[in-house]
C-alpha cells in the first residue's frame, strides 16, 4: 500500500509539472523577456529544503492542507525545474537552419512547433521528465511528515522505534524504485529516438507511453490512496503526532469509535503542530494531546507545576479561543525525561538531574527540536539547575537523540517519560529535583461539534491507562517491534 501511494504521489505530482512545465517552457523560447525571472522561480523552488516547503504550502486555501493534495503540489514544484529548463534547451538548441527552412516551407508558427521543433526536441525533454521523475521518487519520502503516506512512512518509524529494519526497508524501496523509474524513462527515451526512423519504434513509443497513462490511471482510483472516501458528515477524522504513543492513544481511539459503528478516517504521524493546525482548519476532529504542551507550546504561557491548575486553564482557553473541546485526562502523563545511559547512571550513583550537573561539563548533550524552543525547554531547563555544557548542545531529529545517546554520540537528552526506547535501550530517567518541567497530562483534543460522537468514547477513556501501561505499550512497538494497530487492539480488548 505505501508503495502504491509512492507510486501515485510521483506519477501525479511529475504530471501536473508536465502539463505546467512544457507548455512554459516553449513560452520562454518566444518571450525571452520571461526567461530569467521563470528559470529563476524554479531555481529557487528547488533550492528550498522540502519540509520547509510542505510546511509554507500547508496554511494556504484550496493548496494545502494535510495529505496527499500538499505533497502533490510540492514535489510538482520540485520537478517544475528540469521539465522547463530542457525543452527551452531542447528547443533553442535546434539548427537555426532548419527552422528557417521550415518557415520558407510556408509553416506557420504551430505548424513549425508540432512538426519541428517539438519532435527534434523531445529526446532533451525527455531526459528532464526523467531527471524531475527521479527527483519526486526521492523527495517524495519526506510527504509522510504531512500525513501523505508513501515510503517515507517506513523511514519516519524506523527512525522513532530504533527499527533498522524498517529504515532499510523504506530507503531500500524508494531507491529501487528510483532506478526502475531512470530505467523505464531511458527506455521509452531510446525508444522514440529509434521511433524518428521506423514506424516500428513509433508504436513502441505508443505503446509505451500508453502503457504509462494506463498505470497512472489505475493506481490514482486504486483503493487505500489517503483521499477522505467517508461522507465528510458521517465520519470522524483521527489525527496523531509523528512519534509511537501519540499513534497508539489514537488507533485505540479510532477502534473504540468503529467498534460504535463510527466510519474513522486515520490521518496519523503529523509532524510539529501539524495536528493542532489541522484540527483548527478542520482537516482532522481529534488528536491526542498533552496539557503542558497545549498550555506552553500553543497559548504560549509561562510553565505551571499544578497539573489540575494548567488542565483546567487549557480547557477553559481552547473552548474560549478555538473553540475546541477536552477529554478527561487519560491517565498517565507523559512528562520530559532528562535520560542518560543506564550504565553510566549505574557507575556514576546518578539519581536526579542535580546529581548529573558537575558531569555535565564534559558530556555532549543532545536535544529534539521541539525541546529547544519552547518556553518550558532548553533555555529555562539550563538557567534553572545551572548547567554549563563545555560544548553546544546538538540540536537533532527528537527519535535520532535515542540512538546517539545509546551509542555513546550524546551523554545527555531530554525524552518523554513513557517512551519503550527507554526499556529497550536500556537508558536512565533522571528525577527531576527541582520540579521544573510542567504536567504533561495526556488528554485528547477535539472539535466542538464532534463531541456528541466521541463523548461516550471519551467517558470510557478518562483514567483508563497509567503511566506503566503506557510505557508498556509503547514498549511493545519500539521495543519488541509490533504495529501499534495491534498493540491498540489488544489492549481495546483487553480493557
Amino acid at each position: 500500500m505505501l508503495t502504491r501511494e509512492h507510486i501515485v504521489l510521483v506519477l501525479l505530482s511529475t504530471g501536473f509539472a508536465v502539463l505546467i512545465g512544457v507548455p512554459l517552457g516553449i513560452l520562454l523560447t518566444r518571450i525571452r523577456s520571461l526567461r530569467a525571472p521563470v528559470l529563476g522561480f524554479a531555481n529557487v523552488m528547488q533550492t528550498v529544503p522540502s519540509l520547509a516547503l510542505f510546511g509554507l504550502l500547508i496554511p494556504i486555501p484550496f493548496i494545502g492542507g494535510i495529505g496527499a493534495r500538499t505533497a502533490i503540489i510540492a514535489l510538482a514544484l520540485y520537478a517544475l525545474l528540469p521539465v522547463i529548463r530542457n525543452t527551452v534547451t531542447g528547443i533553442i538548441g535546434i539548427d537555426p537552419k532548419i527552422q528557417e527552412a521550415a518557415t520558407a516551407m510556408g509553416m506557420t508558427g504551430w505548424q513549425r512547433l508540432g512538426l519541428v521543433e517539438l519532435p527534434l526536441a523531445m529526446p532533451v525533454m525527455l531526459t528532464g521528465i526523467r531527471v524531475a521523475v527521479v527527483i519526486s521518487v526521492g523527495v517524495a519520502t519526506v510527504a509522510a511528515a504531512v500525513g501523505a503516506g508513501g515510503l517515507g512512512t517506513y523511514i519516519f518509524r524506523g527512525l522513532r522505534q530504533n527499527d533498522n529494519n524498517l529504515l532499510l526497508a523504506g530507503a531500500i524501496a524508494s531507491a529501487v524504485l528510483a532506478l526502475l523509474c531512470d530505467f523505464a524513462l531511458g527506455q521509452i527515451e531510446k525508444a522514440y529516438r529509434i521511433g524518428e526512423r521506423t514506424s516500428n519504434g513509433r508504436k513502441l513509443v505508443g505503446a509505451a507511453l500508453a502503457s504509462a497513462l494506463i498505470i497512472f490511471a489505475v493506481s490514482a482510483y486504486l483503493p487505500g490512496f489517503r483521499s477522505g472516501s467517508f461522507n465528510a458528515e458521517t465520519k470522524i477524522v483521527v489525527g496523531s503526532k509523528d512519534f509511537t504513543e501519540s499513534v497508539i492513544l489514537a488507533e485505540i481511539l479510532a477502534q473504540m469509535l468503529e467498534r460504535k459503528g463510527v466510519a474513522v478516517e486515520r490521518q496519523f504521524e503529523l509532524g510539529g503542530n501539524l495536528p493542532h493546525d489541522s484540527l483548527l482548519s478542520k482537516q482532522i476532529d481529534v488528536y491526542p494531546e498533552y496539557t503542558g504542551t497545549a498550555y506552553t507550546a500553543i497559548l504560549k504561557h509561562a510553565p505551571l507545576t499544578d497539573p489540575q491548575e494548567v488542565y483546567d486553564r487549557t480547557r477553559t482557553e481552547y473552548l474560549e479561543r478555538f473553540d475546541l473541546a477536552f477529554s478527561s485526562p487519560l491517565g498517565f502523563a507523559n512528562d520530559f525525561a532528562i535520560l542518560v545511559r543506564g550504565q553510566v547512571a549505574r557507575d556514576q550513583g546518578l539519581k536526579t538531574i542535580s546529581d548529573a550537573v558537575s558531569l555535565a561539563e564534559s558530556w555532549q548533550a543532545g536535544f529534539g527540536q521541539d525541546f529547544m524552543s519552547r518556553a518550558d525547554g532548553y533555555p529555562g531547563f539550563v538557567k534553572a539547575y545551572g548547567f554549563n555544557f563545555a560544548k553546544q548542545p546538538r540540536e537533532m531529529d527528537l527519535s535520532l537523540t535515542y540512538r546517539a545517546l545509546s551509542s555513546g554520540e550524546l551523554d545527555l537528552i531530554a525524552g518523554n517519560s513513557t517512551d519503550g526506547l527507554i526499556s529497550a535501550l536500556d537508558l536512565f530517567q533522571l528525577e527531576d529535583d527541582r520540579r521544573y518541567f510542567p504536567p504533561y497530562q495526556a488528554v485528547f483534543i477535539a472539535r466542538r461539534e464532534k463531541m456528541p460522537v466521541l463523548e461516550d468514547v471519551f467517558n470510557l477513556l478518562g483514567n483508563a491507562i497509567s503511566t506503566k501501561e503506557m510505557r508498556r505499550l509503547n514498549y511493545e512497538v519500539d521495543g519488541n517491534k509490533r504495529a501499534p494497530r495491534d498493540v491498540a487492539a489488544e489492549w481495546v480488548r483487553a480493557n
